[in-house]
């Protein structure tokens, strides 16, 4: 397919620098692609983004970083970008996207949280030790943990931590809860350990 006939497969930054899905990118084409997350075309971050989606992994630690940029579209595209890669690597910065100054942004880390399933949940739980007392971090959790339990994922361990996260003083009990899922959580990983190394 030539270019005129609009491969599909081929994305084309503000620059001119083209990303081919599926194939290895260029630093360059990457730069362009990430600057073009900031611009004020919504057609051209579109674009940028499913470009670097495509490229998966190996964008992950420049989205991350978007994630702080003071312009809300950018961290908008960067989580959304995130949500679709579903690299463990970014939970941590996706926990704390959950407490970002807009909700949009809130909502998609916690949609990328989702889509890590149990790989996520680590970071998530040691936050909720150290901040139960922040109402954004707290409402995302919920988000995650429900959608996450819905979904059959550590329901049996992750249950009182939500009924903590319901309860009527949620900054109190939510400490303890998260850290006892954190130790179960441990503990299960350590029993699979243990039986893979006994094989």
């Amino acid at each position: 397919m030539t270019d005129e006939q609009g491969d599909k497969n081929v994305r084309t930054t503000k620059g001119g620098r083209r990303a081919d899905i599926g194939t290895r990118v260029d630093p360059a084409t990457i730069g362009s692609l990430v600057g073009d997350l900031a611009s004020k075309d919504g057609l051209v971050r579109e674009s940028a983004r499913l470009s670097l989606v495509a490229v998966g992994r190996p964008v992950v630690g420049a989205l991350i970083k978007l994630l702080a940029d003071r312009n809300r579209r950018v961290r908008w595209e960067a989580a959304k970008a995130l949500s679709q890669i579903a690299d463990p690597k970014a939970a941590p910065a996706l926990v704390r996207a959950l407490e970002d100054e807009e909700f949009s942004v809130r909502w998609l880390a916690a949609k990328g949280l989702i889509a890590l399933r149990s790989e996520g949940l680590a970071p998530l739980l040691r936050a909720l030790v150290k901040r139960s007392d922040s109402a954004s971090l707290l409402q995302g959790a919920h988000h995650v943990l429900h959608d996450v339990m819905r979904r059959g994922v550590q329901k049996e361990v992750l249950q009182p931590l939500l009924a903590a996260l319901e309860d009527f003083e949620p900054s109190l009990e939510v400490p303890l809860a998260a850290r006892a899922a954190l130790d179960a959580l441990a503990g299960a990983t350590g029993q699979r350990r243990g039986r893979r190394s006994l094989r």
